[in-house]
């Protein structure tokens, strides 16, 4: 590959020059997950010549990816997504090297891992993890390039504590578990997650660089069904505590305790134990929805979702209806014997769990990982979307 013409239309850019290139190859990078963003982000930057990129996923490539996650083919279905992108990088620009991080980014690990970089991007779907990496980000001084995606609409912005607002500014709260659906749940318009990526490796760039402004201090959103464009600018939130150290974020987030979660496995184990017990008295009595001591399942997941994987024997009410139904009285449940709510990925189901505690279901839980980690874990059979 000829080096010398390479980057020719990027360093012929006024402001750009060779000065530029000099500081994307000496740049390194970490990128915050390789699905719909970090596809879009990390060929850009790869292709770009940005020198060392660190990717952190612990995650692995579905079926159900390919639609926006460009990063990965039908080939890499059941691959670690990082071992995937390292290899789509390698034959985009071998000169640029990939760090692997096949793990998930946690308070124990987040210091040690931003301590290797200079600038971090987050294209992570949930609201843990964006506090962590904000916080993260202040602790160690470098700047936090964000975005997020939904449905039909983005957004993506610039944090850095050292020179403007940061994503605690502008969000001083997570809104409340459940209430944003992930691209998992709500789904999400494959070309969205491409324009709020190339925006995330656009403004990269000009922070190595120094060209340009960058969206410190401004957010730009972004309606796919509009095609139009917006931008809310806000400042320093100067009456707020300082960070000093990273907390429990799923606690931070209302995320429910492990207490009252139950696994794939454990719920599997519940249900052949109760079925034995149903077994060495009633042989007519079902094994799923009503076990042995009444084990409930409570699907509140849309009924789209339930057409395509579902559990024999789940009532299903939707979680905008839970409510409702609760205040009126569930037949099928009773309060006094257990139930397990779920949904696809245990995001929705925390929420129901917090409804169904509140209305004196004191013995209810929900299944972390929802029905995706029962079909990984339990039962393959049980499509997976």
């Amino acid at each position: 590959m000829d080096t010398s013409t390479r980057y020719l239309r990027q360093t012929t850019l006024p402001g750009f020059g060779s000065g530029g290139q000099e500081a994307l190859a000496s740049a390194r990078v970490l990128v915050i997950g390789a699905g719909g963003l970090g596809s879009s982000v990390i060929p850009a930057l790869a292709a770009a010549g940005v020198g060392t990129i660190g990717v952190i996923d612990d995650d692995t490539v579905e079926s159900s990816n390919l639609h926006r996650q460009y990063l990965h083919g039908e080939a890499d279905v059941g691959r670690s997504k990082v071992a995937s992108a390292i290899d789509t990088v390698a034959a985009l620009n071998s000169s640029v090297t990939v760090i692997a991080h096949t793990e998930r980014l946690t308070a124990a690990n987040a210091l040690e891992i931003f301590a290797g970089y200079g600038l971090v991007i987050d294209g992570s779907d949930n609201f843990p993890t964006r506090y962590l990496a904000n916080d993260a980000a202040v602790l160690t001084g470098i700047p936090l390039v964000w975005g997020a995606v939904s449905q039909y609409a983005g957004q993506a912005g610039v944090c850095w504590a050292a020179r403007g607002p940061q994503y605690r500014d502008l969000f001083p709260t997570p809104p409340p578990p459940g209430t944003v659906l992930s691209c998992a749940d709500g789904g999400v318009l494959p070309t969205v997650c491409a324009v709020i990526g190339a925006i995330l490796a656009t403004e990269t760039i000009k922070l190595l660089t120094g060209i340009g402004e960058p969206l410190l201090g401004r957010v730009t959103t972004f309606n796919a069904l509009t095609g139009s464009f917006r931008e809310i600018a806000y400042e320093r939130d100067t009456t707020a505590d300082p960070i000093t150290g990273l907390i429990d974020y799923d606690l931070f987030c209302g995320i429910t305790p492990v207490s009252d979660t139950v696994t794939a496995t454990e719920l599997a184990d519940e249900l052949a134990g109760a079925l034995g017990r149903v077994d060495a008295v009633d042989a007519s009595t079902p094994a799923a929805g009503a076990v042995g001591r009444r084990l409930n399942l409570l699907d509140v997941r849309e009924p789209w979702e339930v057409q395509v994987a579902h559990l024999p024997g789940a009532i299903v009410i939707p979680l905008g209806s839970l409510e409702a139904e609760l205040e009126q009285g569930i037949p099928e449940l009773d309060p006094s014997q257990p139930v397990v709510v779920f949904c696809h990925h245990g995001v929705r189901s925390a929420t129901a769990l917090d409804l169904l505690h509140a209305h004196g279901y004191t013995a209810a839980q929900h299944l972390e990982g929802g029905i995706d980690a029962w079909s990984r874990t339990v039962d393959p059979a049980i499509a997976r979307y």
